[in-house]
Order: structure tokens, then C-alpha cells, then sequence
């Protein structure tokens, strides 16, 4: 029987490229979405199904899980890749904004992993795989709480792996770098404080630095989503897996002395 993988966040970027890896190396595939569109994205996909899954409503997420391990009969991997970016002045954020980045990308995250983990257990193991970021080892100049979502996570992962490794429940973090996904465009919240000028000479900086970065552009999804599958396939205790540029490098870079670090990566953002 062949293994079978839940994914959320598939709608784009590297969610629906991971549903086409997965699906080309012969898996079956829960695809999940907040909105399914009619027309069904992985029509031409052999052994894919699609559902309605929303990772900030823990009811839809308990269903879909259900429905889909009675439509495979198993799930053997889920991937926790729903997610998106805030970045901006962090004292312009309400605590509405703040509130929503972590209800998505950590408490979402551990809604599903709580699920998994209970049907993982009863079935006898299986493979959380969390969509983490290199953002969640190195930090950039003003996504403040988007890093603290994906250092949240980093940290969250890295303990629950000690309690499931008997329960042989294996977990892993996906650390990307900069990746062509829409991640930079609609999937992009940023924040400006309205009411005062005094940010507005380092946030020119910044907008400059990140048109740079968005020109250069970065990995396709389908790097990193041959890296998830290459991360469901490892039984082994491997539990980071850095990919794209600049991921491996900066994560090297990072055992640097702090002040040695910090004055490379503001050279290098001319900031």
C-alpha cells in the first residue's frame, strides 16, 4: 500500500509543490486548503484528494484528519506548511495583527500537530514535518514577530521530538531560505506607523533591501518541496533540514560572535 502524506497550505508556492512531489514519487496526497476551489488545483495528479482544512479552526482540522485517514485507511506524514509574513514596525502593530501572525503560524501548527500526534499514536508512529525558516535561527531587520513565530516553532519542535521518540512519532523542521513564493506579494502583511516620520528613513532602507532581494529572486518551491519528501523517507534522527540560499551559509555564519554577525548581515542589507 503506498504511504500517505497530509499537507496544509496548498493552495500555492511550496504547499502545491509539495503535493506534486509527493504525487510524482507515487504517494497518496490529502491536500489541504481554507478555501477549495471548485475547479480542483491537482486534477491531473494521480492519488491526490483535496479538502477544506483551516488550521485557526481546530473543528475543520479534527474532520479533515478523520476523513482523511478513513479515505487512505493511514496517514504516515502530515506537513505543517500553512503560513505567512508580517513584517514592519513593531510598535505600529496591534495586538490584533500580533494575535493572528501567531494564531497562523504557531498555534496553528500546534493544532494539527496535536491531532497528528493522537492518531499517530494509536496507528504506531508516523512523521510530523514542520515548514519552519531559516528565520527561525537567524533574524532580519523588522519582522520581529514573524521570527518569533518561526523561533517559537523551532523551539516547540525541538522538545515535543524528546516525548514522541517513543511513541515512534518522528519530527522534522524544514528551514528555508528565500524561496519564489508569495511570501513577498499577496501571503505579505507589512506594517507602517501612520502617525509618525521617524521610521521612515531605515524603512526606505529596508523597501530598497527587499526589492534587491525579491530581483534576485530565490529557489524554486519545488526545491524545498524535494526536500520535505526526502524528509519523510528519513527514519533516521535528522531533525533540521536547511534549503536554499542563503539558508545553509547564514546558518553557518550565525555561530559567529553576535556583533560580528549583526554588522555582516547590515552590510550586506546596506542598512
Amino acid at each position: 500500500m503506498a504511504n500517505t502524506v497530509l499537507i496544509t497550505g496548498c493552495s500555492s508556492g511550496i504547499g502545491r509543490a509539495t503535493v506534486a512531489e509527493f504525487a510524482r514519487q507515487g504517494w497518496n496526497v490529502a491536500a489541504t486548503m481554507r478555501n477549495p476551489q471548485s475547479n480542483n488545483l491537482f486534477d491531473d495528479l494521480p492519488n491526490v484528494k483535496q479538502y477544506r482544512l483551516d488550521v485557526t479552526d481546530n473543528a475543520s482540522i479534527l474532520e479533515t484528519l478523520t476523513n482523511a485517514a478513513r479515505d487512505f485507511q493511514k496517514l504516515d506524514v502530515i506537513v505543517n506548511n500553512a503560513g505567512y509574513g508580517l513584517d514592519g514596525v513593531f510598535e505600529a502593530m496591534t495586538d490584533e495583527v500580533i494575535e493572528k501572525q501567531f494564531n497562523t503560524n504557531v498555534f496553528g501548527l500546534m493544532r494539527v500537530t496535536r491531532e497528528a500526534i493522537k492518531l499517530m499514536r494509536k496507528q504506531g508512529g508516523g512523521t510530523i514535518i514542520q515548514i519552519s525558516s531559516m528565520g527561525g535561527r537567524v533574524t532580519f531587520p523588522l519582522y520581529s514577530i514573524y521570527h518569533a513565530t518561526k523561533w517559537a516553532v523551532e523551539g516547540f519542535t525541538e522538545s515535543l521530538h524528546f516525548e514522541l521518540e517513543p511513541l515512534n512519532i518522528r519530527l522534522k523542521l524544514i528551514e528555508p531560505g528565500i524561496i519564489e513564493t508569495e511570501f513577498a506579494g499577496r501571503s505579505r502583511e507589512s506594517v507602517r506607523p501612520g502617525y509618525s516620520s521617524d521610521y521612515d528613513a531605515y524603512l526606505q532602507k529596508f523597501d530598497k533591501a527587499f526589492a534587491t532581494a525579491e530581483k534576485q529572486g530565490g529557489e524554486k518551491p519545488s526545491v524545498v518541496a524535494r526536500t520535505i519528501v526526502r524528509a519523510a523517507n528519513d527514519t533516521g534522527k535528522k531533525l533540521r533540514y536547511p534549503i536554499g540560499k542563503p539558508a545553509p551559509a547564514l546558518l553557518i555564519l550565525r555561530k559567529l560572535p553576535d556583533s560580528w554577525f549583526f554588522n555582516l548581515l547590515k552590510r550586506s542589507m546596506k542598512m
